[in-house]
């Protein structure tokens, strides 16, 4: 059984992604003895790793990050028995009767979303509705903005990944309900996604101007 500080140094790469030692310390507040000491057990333990950057100058930096045993750490919603239901769909109903149950699930998720954003008047405050019902539903989201200033939401964890793996198309839906559900005034698109390999999934939000739309419809 693992005690609170070690499940928030998990919880922390979880989020924030590979760290040093030095930033785990200062960021739990507690000392970089006791920190890497953790790191070591939960090294033995397989749940981190860690790479070596080589900086221009001085000693190379070891950055700590969580393996897929990790990362399981953290709950997947009835993982196994969601992906042997996939299959078993897929089995008896073949590919249009999981696509049925695909945009069932779909519409369902759409309606609840558009119940919560639509009173809501500002973009700005719909996507941080939408990261606090993504959270409440396990995906550890949050809003933020990228270094242009558009809004950006961020999912640090896929409770549903092991169902997604086995079924991709549950990710294109997401993305489908997140357009749905801000309208077509705005554009989003992924451009992290964890089954390509990113550490999270995360979407930027963009208002829709005349100009995207003449060039998106010359490409």
């Amino acid at each position: 059984m693992q005690d609170r500080t070690t499940n928030r140094m998990l919880y922390s790469l979880k989020v924030t992604g590979a760290q040093t030692a030095a930033a785990l310390a200062q960021r739990l507040d507690i000392t970089a003895v006791a920190v890497r000491q953790m790191l070591g057990r939960l090294h033995e333990t397989g749940l981190v790793d860690y790479e070596d950057s080589r900086e221009s100058v001085g000693r190379p930096k070891r950055f700590w990050h969580l393996t897929e045993a990790g990362n399981g750490q953290f709950p997947d919603n009835h993982a196994g028995l969601t992906r042997d239901l996939i299959a078993s769909i897929s089995a008896v109903f073949g590919e249009a009767g999981l696509d049925q149950l695909i945009s069932h699930r779909e519409q369902a998720t759409l309606n609840q979303y558009q119940l919560a954003l639509e009173p809501i008047e500002s973009l700005e405050a719909k996507v941080e509705q939408l990261a606090a019902i993504r959270s409440a539903e396990g995906y550890m989201a949050a809003s933020t903005r990228d270094a242009e200033g558009n809004l950006v939401l961020v999912e640090n964890h896929c409770p549903i990944c092991v169902a997604a793996k086995a079924c991709q198309k549950l990710c294109r839906s997401e993305l489908d309900v997140f357009q749905a559900a801000l309208g077509p005034d705005v554009e989003v698109k992924r451009f992290e996604h964890i089954l390509k390999g990113a550490r999270r999934c995360a979407y930027t939000i963009t208002p829709r101007t005349k100009q995207n739309d003449q060039l998106a419809m010359k490409l």
